[in-house]
C-alpha cells in the first residue's frame, strides 16, 4: 500500500522573520528622517524589496509552490516596467499638447519659504 503523503516542508521560525521586519520598519522610518537623498532612496526602495523578499518567501510560501509561480511573478514585473515606461515620459514633463502643469513652474520650496514669512 502506497501513500501519497507531501514531503514534509520545513517552516520558517515566524517569530524571527517578523523581528527581522520590524527591524528592517525602523531602519526604513530612521532613513528617511535623515534627509540625506541616498540614505532616503535606499532605506525606502532596497528595504522594501527586502521586506517583500522575506514576506513572499516565508509568509505566502512561494518557495514551496509550483515552478511556474516565480515565472509568473517576473512576468508581472516585467509589465510594471513596461507600464512605467510607457506612461513616465508624459507624467515626469511639465506641459504636454493638450495640458500644462502650472505648480510645476513654481519653486519646490515656495511653500517652506511662506512659511518661515
Amino acid at each position: 500500500m502506497t501513500t501519497d503523503a507531501p514531503a514534509h516542508v520545513h517552516h520558517p521560525n515566524y517569530v524571527k522573520i517578523w523581528a527581522i521586519l520590524v527591524v528592517l520598519l525602523i531602519v526604513s522610518v530612521l532613513g528617511s528622517m535623515t534627509h540625506i537623498r541616498n540614505v532616503v532612496l535606499i532605506a525606502a526602495f532596497g528595504v522594501a524589496l527586502v521586506k517583500a523578499y522575506l514576506v513572499a518567501k516565508n509568509f505566502m510560501h512561494v518557495n514551496v509552490e509550483k515552478r511556474w509561480v516565480p515565472y509568473l511573478l517576473i512576468v508581472c514585473l516585467l509589465f510594471i516596467v513596461v507600464l512605467f515606461a510607457g506612461v513616465a515620459p508624459d507624467v515626469m514633463k511639465h506641459s504636454g499638447l493638450h495640458w500644462t502643469n502650472p505648480s510645476a513652474d513654481r519653486p519646490a520650496d515656495a511653500g517652506a519659504a511662506a512659511k518661515h514669512e
